[in-house]
């Protein structure tokens, strides 16, 4: 029997090497896997690309792993949202490298990671600053870039819940970049409120199956980003 979870949040983690490229879920607070993060600051992994859709907010989560200095690279498509000071600063003071890629690219770029997809195509950032430097070819009258995909060494992701194989739901639309990343992940981690036994799940309603799945945390009352950022809290 393939039993999938792991002891600790601090274990799921405890792998993750300097220089990786880490996937994080999550749009703003939504599914991001605060645990596991606050465990990879635990755990001291650096000089990390990290690729998520925001750049943190206040000084928890992935704000928190960015002004300990762990992140030499980010790959995203919003840096500075609401209660965001540390990736700004940390930017302006060229202490931290920035690819932006426009939202809809992004979500594809993982997609395309996931199916084995190397490169695609898209009118997204022709003719802009974003596209410059990159591959243009024409279809139909229109200029295209080339856009690669992405893959990651891990990837963080917040489920609701899990079976023992690793098959995940979400709640709602915290699921965001969840799925593509689990696929586009080498060693995908995720974290849920609960897990039960497997078989237990209904097969025609789960969102990304055990096979995309190496690690489940089971983190029963998992922190809520905004609640943190409104009580001042920091971390470490």
């Amino acid at each position: 029997m393939i039993d999938k979870r792991v002891e600790s949040a601090a274990a799921a983690v405890a792998d993750v090497f300097d220089g990786a490229t880490v996937m994080i879920g999550g749009f703003g607070e939504a599914g991001s896997p605060v645990e596991l993060i606050h465990a990879l600051i635990d755990q001291g992994a650096s000089d990390l690309t990290v690729i998520s859709n925001n750049m943190g907010s206040g000084e928890v989560g992935l704000a928190a792993l960015i002004k300990a200095g762990r992140v030499s690279k980010a790959i995203c498509s919003y840096p500075r949202t609401a209660n965001s000071t540390v990736f700004p600063e940390l930017y302006a003071a060229g202490r931290i490298e920035l690819e932006l890629v426009p939202q809809g690219t992004l979500a594809e770029r993982i997609r395309a990671g996931g199916a084995g997809i190397p490169a695609f195509y898209t009118a997204t950032a022709v003719g802009t600053p974003l596209g410059d430097g990159k591959e243009l070819r024409e279809f139909d009258g229109r200029q295209y870039v080339l856009e690669h995909g992405l893959r990651s060494d891990f990837s963080l992701v917040k489920g609701r819940i899990a079976d023992t194989h690793g098959n995940v739901l979400y709640n709602k639309t915290a699921r965001n970049f969840g799925p593509p990343m689990a696929m586009a992940g080498r060693c995908t981690i995720v974290q849920v409120e609960e897990v039960v036994e497997a078989g237990a799940l209904d097969p025609e309603v789960i969102v990304t199956p055990g096979i995309f799945v190496n690690r489940v945390a089971h983190i029963p009352a998992p922190a809520h980003e905004s609640a943190l950022v409104a009580a001042g809290a920091t971390y470490p």
